[in-house]
């Protein structure tokens, strides 16, 4: 009967689950995780929907702290446990939303967020010894999306050559987190950057368009096979910039971003303006860079 029961869930509601995902422009990543997260909790609880209680929510959370990890010694990390607390929270207020539950079990419940470690960011000296590192433009191109432009490694994937408007100094995010568009104004050097790596670097160019995809062809970044760049390659690709100008600090393509977030903060914009332009639906988001203490901006913004 459980067994019978979990097919049931598993063939409807988790798999609409991820269609309701897709639709709200979460990354296809997000879209398969969150789905699978629930189907966890529910062969755990062996419970209908219109079933589940704040408790067994409670419950389930302390059973996800005291599960062996399956892949390495020792049990479940923080930010994986906060991810099936994410994927409950996005669940419940969609089957609150459809009128599968009366009320959201999940709206009285409060967790403590995971301790993140701190923040690696670049100095803007070091911003500029890594442009000075620069030997073609697609690593400037990449200098200037991620940190010029503040994108998210899913939104530089995303890109595409259409998405940029030179004439007009603008980029667009068709596709941020949780589905949310913006428009980024380009600075003249990173408007010339980027520029330059579309008319005269980008590998389509010297690809038959016989041999490539439609995405090849849409897609703003391209690897050296003419296919779309992803995270992975950006970030061999920056490590490589990061050793060349003898940068010894952890810094990821979000590391870029969370630098020029400081840097906007150091040099007088506004809350409110930085969170428009990283694209952050709240406040709350933007507010992490306010913690840095004002002496660390200033030495970052005089170095």
């Amino acid at each position: 009967m459980m067994q019978t029961y979990l097919n049931e869930i598993t063939a409807h509601e988790i798999a609409h689950f991820k269609v309701h995902l897709e639709r709200l422009g979460y990354t296809k990543s997000t879209q398969e995780m969150l789905p699978r997260l629930m189907k966890s909790f529910f062969t755990y609880t062996a419970k209908k929907i219109s079933e589940i209680t704040a408790e067994d929510i409670t419950t389930f959370y302390t059973y996800l702290h005291e599960r062996p990890n399956q892949i390495k010694p020792g049990g479940l990390s923080e930010s994986y446990i906060h991810h099936h607390v994410y994927a409950l929270k996005v669940f419940f207020a969609w089957q609150e939303q459809k009128g599968t539950m009366s009320q959201n079990p999940m709206s009285t419940l409060a967790f403590k967020r995971p301790i993140s470690k701190p923040r690696a960011i670049l100095s803007l000296s070091e911003v500029k010894r890594l442009y000075e590192a620069c030997e073609n433009y697609q690593e400037k191109a990449l200098l200037g999306l991620f940190y010029g432009c503040g994108l998210r490694k899913s939104e530089g994937e995303a890109l595409h050559l259409k998405d940029i408007h030179f004439r007009s100094s603008l980029l667009y995010v068709r596709l941020g987190k949780g589905g949310r568009r913006r428009v980024i104004p380009l600075s003249e050097k990173v408007k010339i950057d980027l520029q330059n790596y579309a008319y005269k670097e980008r590998p389509f160019q010297r690809i038959s368009k016989r041999n490539a995809s439609l995405e090849d062809q849409m897609a703003f970044m391209l690897n050296q096979r003419g296919k779309p760049m992803r995270g992975a390659s950006y970030n061999r690709l920056l490590k490589v910039l990061l050793q060349r100008a003898s940068i010894s600090k952890e810094i990821t393509l979000h590391g870029l971003r969370h630098s020029i977030a400081t840097h906007l903060l150091a040099s007088g914009l506004s809350l409110e303006q930085v969170r428009d332009f990283l694209g952050h639906k709240h406040l709350e988001s933007t507010q992490v860079y306010t913690r840095i203490q004002s002496k660390q901006l200033w030495h970052l913004s005089n170095q």
